[in-house]
């Protein structure tokens, strides 16, 4: 049964303002002419049919990462409530397996309705894609939660080559430690989530083919450090507070921010349910609502340290706010006497339209996924993005807050992106791209 909020717009007309009746007459009018009008009650029941909630209720995930922010933020400070949502509940995953298997089941058999959720992953299910016998769960993305802010991060067995940006120096790494006869491991989060592409694509562009020169793993974000701890991996690829953690315990150290692959790089997405959204668009756009307001307040300096306080909770994240606050404002420790300050790869959540869920780039992750055999090379996807991005629902959640017009995008793409190794991405030819990588493992 869905829940009328307890602010609901449907009242007798002697409790209505003279700016609430002004507002409903406006309406009226516009919708059905003035003759609609003669009745009393009516304006107030015109109002309710537009704006009405149709639930107050939202159960969201989350993985225990600090680009899950803005949804700890829109709880702790207020803002799913501000805006009408009072029943949301923000629930913590294990992993992107379990965030995935509550999707499929949704909050009616006990999972969720949305999430904190790796870009690819709505369109992986949405196609069945990852879901047990390839069942399609149609999904949606709402907005990008963040820009940049992840990390490769490698063993200190490897600490004598200080591996970087460029991948080569790895592959020498790996190269001498295959002939001890070891495993060789790189880890991630989920195939074919971001940071699975991010860790193949600087593998690749190296030389080392990830598919057949070494094994890459699934491992989920809070268990990364653990991992190579007992020398489970010998890189990985994760969001924070994990990579600064793992220096901080001085078992690895940074060899680059995902930043420098590709700069200013979308991240994390608010996805959705379809049918959540198809029957509660009211309720989604005050959740999107709520959501953008948290990540204003997340990208604002004099929030950084609450912000990391917040994430630090055992509600949230669970670690030491140390492991948060450095990366946070922007300071880089790489854990090998390299200190960058004021990190342009700084995790962003408002700043450079970071939250409009530009269609482009996930026109750049179906590539990708094409180009690993996760989706496959005969895809519509075009098509796909237009079920799956509601920046339709962004635009018009982004006019009601009142958003300025330099914070709202004129273009649903964000145009040409150049990588860290030369290659570009041109949303208008993707052919070109795939052509131009040398590793890849298509399927039909």
């Amino acid at each position: 049964m869905k829940t009328k909020p307890a602010n609901s717009l449907i009242e007798s007309p002697a409790s209505i303002s003279a700016s609430q009746r002004r507002q409903f007459i406006k309406q009226g009018v516009a919708l059905f002419g003035g003759s609609l009008l003669a009745g009393a009650g009516f304006p107030s029941i015109v109002m309710a049919q537009s704006t009405q909630l149709e639930t107050t209720k939202a159960k969201l995930g989350f993985i225990a990462l600090s680009d899950a922010a803005p949804l700890f933020v829109a709880e702790e400070k207020g803002f799913f409530k501000k805006h009408g949502m009072t029943d949301v509940e923000v629930a913590k995953q294990s992993s992107w397996g379990t965030t995935r298997d509550n999707l499929v089941l949704g909050s009616a058999k006990g999972g969720i309705d949305g999430a904190h959720i790796l870009t690819p992953m709505p369109y992986l299910l949405t196609t069945g894609a990852v879901t047990a016998n390839n069942i399609p769960v149609p999904m949606v993305i709402l907005a990008r939660l963040n820009l940049d802010g992840q990390g490769i991060s490698v063993s200190n067995e490897y600490m004598d080559l200080k591996i970087g940006t460029g991948s080569a120096d790895f592959k020498k790494g790996l190269e001498r430690k295959k002939a001890t006869g070891k495993a060789l491991n790189a880890a991630m989060t989920f195939p074919g989530g971001t940071h699975d592409l991010w860790i193949r694509y600087w593998m690749a562009a190296g030389g080392i083919n990830p598919n057949s020169d070494l094994s890459t793993i699934v491992v989920p974000p809070p268990q990364m450090v653990a991992n190579m701890k007992v020398g489970n991996m010998d890189a990985f690829c994760v969001g924070e507070p994990w990579n600064l953690q793992l220096i901080h315990q001085k078992i690895g150290y940074s060899a680059l921010t995902t930043g420098e692959l590709w700069a200013n790089h979308p991240e994390k997405a608010l996805g959705m349910r379809a049918d959540y959204v198809e029957a509660n668009p009211n309720a989604s756009k005050a959740l999107l609502k709520a959501i953008m307001e948290a990540q204003m307040f997340c990208d604002d300096p004099a929030n950084k340290e609450e912000v990391a306080r917040i994430c630090s909770s055992r509600k949230w994240i669970n670690a030491p706010v140390g492991d948060i606050i450095e990366r946070m404002q922007g300071h880089f420790d790489y854990g090998t006497g390299k200190v960058v300050e004021n990190s342009p790869h700084v995790m962003k959540y408002w700043k450079n339209h970071t939250s409009y869920p530009f269609q482009s780039h996930d026109l750049w992750f179906i590539t990708e996924n094409q180009r690993w055999g996760y989706l496959p090379s005969k895809l519509d996807a075009q098509a796909l993005i237009k079920k799956v991005n509601r920046e339709d629902i962004w635009r018009a959640a982004a006019k009601e807050l009142g958003v300025a017009a330099s914070d709202i995008p004129k273009s649903t793409s964000r145009g040409i992106e150049k990588f860290f190794d030369g290659k570009v991405f041109d949303p208008a030819n993707p052919k070109k791209y795939l052509d131009s990588l040398a590793i890849k493992a298509m399927k039909g």
